[in-house]
Formats: structure tokens, sequence, C-alpha cells
């Protein structure tokens, strides 16, 4: 199974608040983000790990490049792709050449969740028939959740910018079949763009979609998020 990384954000409003480092390297209890999402990745059996950086921020791109030389045989390759994109699913257009061959999971680099939870999860989708499998949670931490319709079965119904009766958000965390990349691509042809739209394509498309309950995920967008995120990850409860 392949792992992805959208890290190809501006982190403006980090900046602006005075985070001085790029947000994939902002650190969690004193390990950056892309680096705990990596060993993340290695601890559930990652065979290749795709990242996407922007051009506005060197230090990402040098900092990766160099995590990718470290890494020891036996372990999965990073592929690193360098471009600016208008938003995170044209990223995900942009790693999608490396996706189109296997199962993946993609997530944004400052989504931040319990390991143990992404652990079962992982082994759910796995086990499952399934055309996708999202990460969903019902703690509303988000400017604009997208929030996500199911059935008894958590089978998903429909993808919606207001609540409609629905108990869960997307949490920003995807598991894929190679069948959503050609979803994907019709998107991009159609001139769509938001990841919401992406995944409002596969149920239109479908795609037989399945919701994975965590107990609680957070995204770092702003500087109080850290303090945040650190307390949630430390928190063993």
């Amino acid at each position: 199974m392949k792992f992805a990384v959208i890290a190809a954000g501006e982190g403006s409003r980090l900046s602006q608040e005075g985070v001085l480092l790029p947000k994939p390297l902002v650190t969690l209890n004193g390990e950056p983000m892309v680096d705990r999402l990596i060993r993340i990745f290695d601890a559930n059996g990652a065979e290749e790990i795709v990242i996407i950086v922007n051009t506005l921020h060197p230090q990402t791109e040098r900092y990766i490049r160099a995590r990718a030389a470290r890494r020891k045989e036996g372990e999965a390759p990073i592929r690193l792709v360098v471009k600016t994109t208008p938003s995170s699913m044209h990223s995900f257009y942009e790693l999608s050449t490396w996706l189109e061959d296997s199962p993946f999971c993609l997530t944004t680099v400052d989504t931040v969740f319990r390991e143990k939870d992404f652990s079962a999860y992982i082994r759910a989708f796995m086990q499952s028939d399934c055309d996708g499998m999202m990460a969903v949670t019902d703690f509303i931490d988000d400017e604009k959740p997208l929030y996500v319709g199911t059935d008894e079965q958590l089978r998903i119904t429909g993808f919606y910018d207001t609540p409609e009766n629905c108990r869960y958000i997307s949490g920003g965390i995807y598991c894929l079949t190679p069948p959503a990349i050609a979803t994907l691509r019709r998107c991009m042809a159609e001139g769509q763009s938001r990841m919401r739209n992406f995944q409002r394509g596969l149920v239109a498309d479908g795609l037989r979609l399945q919701a994975y309950v965590f107990s609680k995920i957070l995204d770092v967008d702003h500087a109080t998020d850290i303090a945040k995120a650190e307390s949630f990850l430390n928190d063993v409860d």
C-alpha cells in the first residue's frame, strides 16, 4: 500500500501569526509534522511514500530530499513532487501518477490523529472490499467543515457544506483504490477544484465509500492549534 502527503499549502495563517517554519516542518512534541507522518506510514507497512511540496519554501524541499536520502535499505522510498498548486485537489492530481496502480492513503501534512486510530483504520481498509474508506469524526473544530452523510452501516451517502442532519465531518484522511483516480481526472477536466468536490464526484460516479470513525482529528491551521495538537497527542485517555 502507498501513502501520500499533500504539503503544498502556503501556511499563510501560521506565518502571519508568527510561526517562522514552513508548516510541514512545524514540530509537535519536538517532531516535524512531515516526519511524524513518515514514521507512522512506515509503521503501517508503506511500500512507497509520495509527498508534494510547493516552490515557495525551498527549506521544505531540501529537508525532505535529505530525509529521503537517509532512508535505509528495506524502507519505503520517498518520492517528492515540487510544484505550487491552487488547491489540495490540484496537489492530489500532481501525485496521482504515482498512485494509480495500488491502494493508497492520502492526507494533508497538518492532519493530527492518534496513531492507534490510524493503524486500525488502515487495517480496516485493507480488509474491506470498498472503493474508498474516509476518516470521519464527530469532533468539530474546523472553520469550514465538510459534513459526511452516512447510513446505518456507515456507508457514505453524500458530502455537504451544511450539517444536513449529519453526525460526522470529514477528517481529511482518504484511503482509496485506483478507480478513484479516474474520478479525479474527470473533475480536473471539468475545471472543478477543492477536495470536497472530488469527494462528491466519487459519490456521483457510484464508488462504494465507507466511513471510518476516529475518536478525534485536528488540523494545524493557526499558531494556537500547535499547543492543542500537542495536548491531544499527549492525552493517553
